[in-house]
């Protein structure tokens, strides 16, 4: 019998046992997995949902890290936006980066630099704020902000 053929089936073998033996440990991971990955509970606030609009300006790298997005050269209604960032569980993360941007009160973007554009990290709460303005309207959009969270 040649000795290489010997050891391939040889080591098929071991191989195949040990496969056999860690499917049941497989298994159990999945379906442990699973379970922490049940689906975000749904928010029920009588309100029809936001109809889909056209996606952009995007997010831009490397915003400034402000609270206070408002600047002495910028006009509008000031507005203040807070939040907590939570897991699935409800639970609050810390040091998590939200970004925001939006428009200014004409319902122009700053797409060269980074005007009404910043970052933050969440506390030891999950919790975060800004301090900036009500965007204007542009056309074909209703006044919105743009988030981008990142853990």
């Amino acid at each position: 019998m040649n000795r290489h053929a010997s050891l391939s089936r040889r080591h098929m073998i071991v191989t195949g046992a040990c496969a056999g033996l860690l499917l049941p440990i497989r298994d159990a991971l999945a379906q442990d997995l699973s379970q922490d990955l049940a689906p975000t509970p749904a928010c029920h606030d009588g309100d029809e949902p936001t109809l889909p609009e056209t996606e952009g300006p995007f997010f831009k790298p490397k915003s400034p890290r402000r609270s206070d997005l408002r600047e002495a050269a910028i006009a509008g209604r000031p507005v203040e936006l807070s939040g907590v960032v939570l897991t699935r569980g409800c639970r609050p993360v810390a040091n998590v980066l939200v970004d925001l941007w939006h428009a200014d009160a004409g319902g122009e973007y700053d797409n060269k630099g980074f005007r009404l554009r910043g970052h933050v990290f969440t506390d030891a709460q999950g919790r975060y704020a800004f301090r900036t303005i009500m965007p204007g309207l542009y056309p074909g959009r209703t006044r919105h902000y743009h988030v981008k969270v990142l853990a």
